[in-house]
């Protein structure tokens, strides 16, 4: 799928979209990755991650933090909506045929990619400090419990699939990056001396 220099820009379009290459392609498995566990992070948040003990106000199973939740919920939702808009640029990706327009893409996916990983760590260790300070007396029967744990371990496995994403786009970036500096700064072919004996 990665085609040699100006992030392959000569052979734009010349390449036919391969299904199978792409859906087996280890980048679009962790976007597909990523994209169930932000599902189950931010569907497990608003399913059962609201209680409503004796009052018709809703509670966060994380301490009674409604930030808590609402940080799960936008993280959650945010990164469905990335993976998704990153999985139709890798599918369009070929068919690009401006160098700009490819680089604009490759850094878009390094700086998203990196951000996610952060903003799911920091999420991670919210959402488990408010867990652990959560007594057992706000959440009668554990009443929320299974959906909190279950949103903190997707949390940190989207750690993982949002940090290889990370490493795969700037090894992407790099090989790239390479290839155009080597065709730019390295001439074709070198330029002969020639020598005059008197």
């Amino acid at each position: 799928m990665e085609a040699a220099g100006a992030y392959g820009a000569a052979k734009a379009g010349s390449v036919a979209f391969d299904p199978v290459a792409f859906f087996t392609h280890p980048r679009t498995i962790l976007r597909l990755t990523s994209w169930v566990f932000s599902m189950v992070v931010f569907s497990c948040i608003v399913n059962e991650g609201y209680i409503n003990i004796g009052s018709e106000r809703l509670l966060c199973v994380f301490n009674n933090n409604a930030d808590a939740c609402n940080y799960g919920v936008i993280m959650g939702v945010a990164c469905f909506l990335g993976s998704i808009f990153f999985l139709i640029l890798d599918i369009y990706f070929p068919s690009i045929s401006s160098v700009k327009d490819r680089r604009r893409a490759v850094m878009l996916d390094l700086v998203f990619s990196g951000l996610a990983c952060f903003l799911w760590f920091v999420g991670f260790c919210f959402l488990a400090n408010q867990w652990q300070a959560t007594s057992p007396d706000e959440l009668p029967l554990a009443q929320g419990s299974d959906a909190a744990r279950a949103t903190i371990t997707f949390c940190f496995f989207s750690i993982l699939t949002w940090g290889f994403q990370y490493v795969l786009a700037m090894n992407r970036f790099k090989g790239i990056a390479f290839m155009e500096d080597k065709q730019r700064l390295l001439p074709k072919s070198l330029p002969t001396l020639s020598f005059s004996l008197v």
